[in-house]
């Protein structure tokens, strides 16, 4: 009986999941707007469950209209655009080194990319700030 119970609570639950779809096809790097979702009321697994986790979001994709809309899908806004010049920053116990860098990508704020240092011609790896600015790790 207990097995039954637990069973109808598991698939209660599912039900009550919708999933957050495209209502029209949306381009890559277009901002989502309320009008562009909707709740297609089943579960498909690895997709949104929450419009809010959604709009204001920046497509990284393509987003086909009644397909589920994943999190890789997604993500901030870009901040920095592709061959843009960007503060470069180093920082570390204090220390801060700083020189300009171009970006090789286009990257929202929490982003990593792959950023040219403009002095030595050098490629980093640099994590983006809401700011604009590249984040250089050890």
């Amino acid at each position: 009986m207990t097995r039954m119970i637990a069973v109808m609570l598991l698939l209660a639950g599912q039900a009550g999941a919708d999933t957050v779809v495209a209502a029209r096809t949306i381009p890559a790097q277009s901002i989502i707007m309320p009008g562009d979702i909707v709740l297609n009321g089943r579960t498909v697994p690895g997709g949104i469950v929450d419009k809010e986790q959604v709009i204001g979001m920046e497509a990284r994709v393509a987003l086909f209209a009644g397909r589920p809309i994943r999190p890789g899908d997604i993500g901030f806004p870009a901040v920095v655009e592709r061959n843009q010049i960007i503060p470069l920053l180093y920082q570390r116990d204090g220390l801060t080194i700083s020189t300009e860098g171009r970006a090789l990508g286009r990257a929202g704020p929490g982003d990593l990319i792959r950023v040219m240092n403009i002095s030595s011609r050098s490629t980093v790896t640099a994590r983006i700030g809401a700011d604009g600015a590249g984040y250089v790790a050890q």
